[in-house]
């Protein structure tokens, strides 16, 4: 399993890939917590959140949950590490460039994942990951 320095090491390099233009208006930057969240519609603790776009009075920024990430990721090679925290970033910034858009195309496919889950249906990738 990875530490939370060696993933805060692959988060910096993930950062240096996006466009400088993405990260305009993210005021809290991008923090990597320690934490383990698990969604409050979860069945069982079997829906973690593995990071989240935040806007509100304080601003916006991206939190990614090590313990989250952690638990989902395992013994998993540090390649499949990256992956992961590569999808679970762009995933976050879609959110924040939408929220700046005025747009909420994202919003709309998480919570048509969260219809899917309650169902007991499996979820989809998303469009960019296919």
């Amino acid at each position: 399993m990875l530490t939370i320095q060696e993933v805060n090491h692959i988060l910096d390099g993930l950062v240096d890939e996006l466009p400088q233009g993405v990260f305009a208006g993210l005021n809290g930057g991008i923090s990597l917590v320690p934490d383990r969240k698990v969604n409050p519609a979860a069945r069982a603790d079997d829906l973690l959140i593995l990071g989240e776009y935040q806007y509100n009075l304080a601003g916006r920024m991206i939190v990614i949950y090590y313990g989250s990430v952690a638990a989902v990721m395992g013994d998993s090679s540090e390649e499949q590490w990256t992956k992961r925290l590569r999808e679970v970033l762009r995933h976050e910034f879609v959110h924040h460039v939408e929220t700046m858009a005025g747009e909420h195309d994202l919003e709309y496919w998480d919570d048509r994942q969260m219809k899917r889950y309650k169902k007991g249906l499996s979820l989809e990738k998303e469009e960019w990951q296919r």
